[in-house]
């Protein structure tokens, strides 16, 4: 279980978070320096060095927002530009992709960064430039809204697996669908019959919560209050909800954690978003009030599974099921540690992960909800152990930033350095972006600048 530090403050960070972002610096000059664009999207490192390997080209989007979001936590031009310029000459493939469920990782972390921008008055206001990005951002929300599966009392976003596949993951790329819709796009389909875009993300958030996350209410025998699914599986004849399953974790009745990660970050920054909907906008999927409640029910358990399931230090093992966590002798009392001989942590789960906590925290503080002072220092307490050694890469060859990412260690993708035996010292350009996404969220906060949320593009 994670030790809380309760005494930590955000601005107790800022030595930390000024370190990290000279090193994030020039980890983006290396990448951009040395990398093979031939070979395709940069996806993780091995032997310190980015290379690429997947099944969709899902981390592009990462790689040149991430440019952009070292701008805004420091202002140097140079990586605007160059966010500005890839984001123009590379992504726009990114925008119709219909093999996808990922528009809300790659279209929202580069098109929607650079009109939040805007909008803050971070950069020049252009009035084609700004059009420009608002019809990127409805055309990909209406692209991943399209790949729809029905079941019986709703339907979800399916995954690249098919239409019978609802991934957990996708519960942080909904985040498209609420910006296509908040910028007022009209999706259509034949007969020009209007598709609602939010109530189609509400539907999704709906299955997921019902079906992704567990609540210890004896749905199975496995059935752990927060723990999550990574796949859920439906018959797509009659909409039947069939299994859980998974693709990158141990087993469907174990938690893969950065799928747990994906559903805290999730949930947490839609439960945000929620309090600016009009009220009539969400008549048809319940109304406002019981849209929130099965989002903060989701939010809740999935958090505190989190807090309960992880290293005191606040990085999880890559998943709570690994077959040999047991070997590592009273392994949730300590901290975790990336060097053992048996299974691997996974600081892209914690990145992700931190971020939902804080953001779930200061939601439920403003509500004087009691859980939201644990929840926030959690957060921090996750933060302190992830922008230090052995996770924050301060070696200048490296090409990574946060260590010890793990993409699929079931199929072995991972690299595994001489002498040991598990995967280690690895970095993923999803981990390496949501940490800096986090880092400029609590930066952020000690400037006492705007408030940062996927949704201020469309406000």
């Amino acid at each position: 279980m994670i030790k809380i530090n309760f005494e930590l403050k955000p601005i107790d960070l800022s030595s930390k978070l000024l370190r990290f972002w000279k090193l994030s610096g020039e980890k983006i000059n290396l990448i951009d320096k040395n990398y093979d664009t031939s070979q395709g999207s940069p996806v993780f490192t091995v032997a310190g060095k980015y290379s690429t390997r997947g099944w969709t080209e899902w981390t592009q989007g990462f790689q040149y927002g991430s440019s952009i979001l070292q701008f805004d936590a420091t202002g140097e031009k140079d990586f605007l530009e160059s966010g500005r310029k890839k984001t123009l000459a590379v992504m726009a493939p990114h925008i119709s992709h219909i093999g996808v469920h990922d528009h809300g990782f790659n279209n929202v972390s580069t098109y929607g960064n650079l009109l939040r921008l805007m909008k803050e008055g971070k950069i020049e206001f252009n009035e084609w430039e700004k059009n420009f990005y608002e019809l990127a951002l409805k055309i990909s929300g209406a692209v991943q809204a399209s790949r729809w599966t029905p079941i019986k009392n709703g339907g979800f976003i399916h995954s690249f697996n098919g239409a019978h596949s609802l991934f957990v993951d996708t519960i942080r790329s909904c985040r498209a669908l609420i910006v296509s819709h908040s910028l007022g796009h009209v999706f259509q389909a034949e007969g020009d019959v209007k598709i609602d875009l939010l109530e189609r993300a509400i539907q999704h958030m709906k299955a997921t919560a019902d079906y992704s996350v567990f609540y210890g209410e004896g749905r199975d025998v496995y059935d752990l209050r927060g723990r999550t699914a990574h796949e859920s599986i439906f018959n797509v004849k009659d909409g039947n909800f069939r299994c859980p399953g998974t693709q990158q974790g141990y087993s469907g009745f174990s938690t893969w954690t950065r799928g747990l990660a994906w559903a805290v970050s999730g949930f947490a920054e839609e439960l945000e978003w929620m309090e600016t909907a009009p009220a009539d906008g969400v008549k048809s999927s319940g109304g406002k009030e019981a849209v929130t409640a099965f989002m903060l029910k989701a939010a809740k358990a999935t958090c505190d599974f989190y807090i309960e399931h992880t290293p005191t230090d606040g990085i999880p093992y890559w998943d709570t099921g690994g077959p040999n966590l047991h070997k590592i002798k009273d392994y949730l009392n300590k901290p975790a540690d990336p060097y053992n001989e048996f299974e691997p942590v996974d600081s892209s789960a914690a990145a992700i992960t931190a971020q939902g906590l804080l953001r779930l925290g200061k939601y439920l503080q403003s509500k004087n909800d009691k859980d939201g002072d644990r929840y926030w220092q959690a957060g921090l307490t996750v933060m302190n152990t992830l922008l230090d050694e052995p996770y924050l890469s301060t070696n200048p060859t490296h090409q990574g930033l946060i260590l010890h990412s793990i993409y699929h260690h079931p199929n072995g993708w991972d690299y595994t350095p001489p002498g040991s035996k598990i995967p280690n010292g690895e970095s993923s350009m999803w981990g390496d972006y949501h940490a800096r996404e986090v880092c400029l969220y609590l930066h952020r906060i000690i400037q006492k600048e705007k408030y940062y949320t996927f949704f201020t593009c469309a406000q």
